[in-house]
């Protein structure tokens, strides 16, 4: 089974820049997206073989999750159960036979960190939710989690120490999470690779110097080790600020 993930910065502007084309092309068993930014009706994506699930943010032109997937879920739930962050449409769950899928986007801290409050409450609120998947069945949880927690996820750790996404409450957030139970795919087969990235910011040529974060993640339930067939970020794909990553499970 193929599994995309990719924070598009608005799907709108992606679709214009060849979302589609990379859709195709990807031909993934269940492609998830964030940062959609947008409502039901403002764009219709044709996708042919696909089950499409929406969870857009009350507030337009803002945050937002999509799921495509050929395999029909048993369920479909959104949000994590609790109103503040709902209302961004940050997360889409889906229930298969033997998982959950979980598509989500956790809050930016901002400049300043004058969201770092409410995005240390959504920590602990997503955990709780998580945790309560997994005790009726595994878990896989991807998208942009906005949270770089080592050192070598980012180009610029010195520079950035306190910076919304390493901050030290932000990344202790992080390795609880990873501690109660879940794999960071990634660093599981590339346990020491640097310079891999999957977001840049727009200032400063910082793509075509490569001074980026990994900030995205797929993440699964420790029982699914063996399942786990690779785990990739595809930095050569262009669209978004972001890049798509991926999970192959046997």
């Amino acid at each position: 089974m193929k599994f995309l993930s990719w924070n598009v910065n608005g799907i709108r502007a992606c679709y214009e820049k060849g979302f589609m084309n990379f859709f195709r092309y990807a031909d993934a068993d269940v492609f998830c997206i964030q940062e959609t930014k947008m409502q039901e009706g403002q764009l219709t994506l044709d996708t042919p073989g696909y089950y499409q699930y929406w969870n857009s943010a009350d507030r337009k032109g803002y945050s937002g999750t999509a799921v495509f997937t050929k395999l029909v879920p048993l369920s479909a739930t959104y949000g994590i159960g609790v109103e503040d962050f709902d209302r961004e449409g940050r997360a889409i769950t889906l229930e298969f036979e033997d998982f959950y899928l979980v598509n989500v986007y956790a809050p930016n801290s901002q400049n300043g960190l004058y969201r770092l409050p409410f995005r240390i409450q959504w920590e602990d609120a997503f955990l709780a939710y998580l945790m309560d998947l997994v005790s009726k069945k595994p878990v896989i949880f991807c998208g942009d989690l906005n949270v770089a927690y080592q050192e070598i996820d980012l180009k610029n750790p010195k520079n950035n120490r306190n910076s919304a996404g390493f901050t030290d409450e932000e990344r202790e957030k992080f390795r609880e999470l990873l501690a109660s139970g879940f794999i960071d795919t990634f660093r599981y087969f590339h346990p020491k690779e640097t310079g891999m990235y999957s977001w840049w910011s727009y200032r400063f040529n910082a793509r075509s110097r490569n001074a980026g974060w990994r900030i995205d993640y797929f993440c699964a339930s420790e029982c699914l080790k063996d399942r786990l067939l690779d785990s990739k970020i595809l930095m050569d794909v262009m669209g978004s600020d972001h890049c798509p990553i991926e999970l192959d499970l046997r």
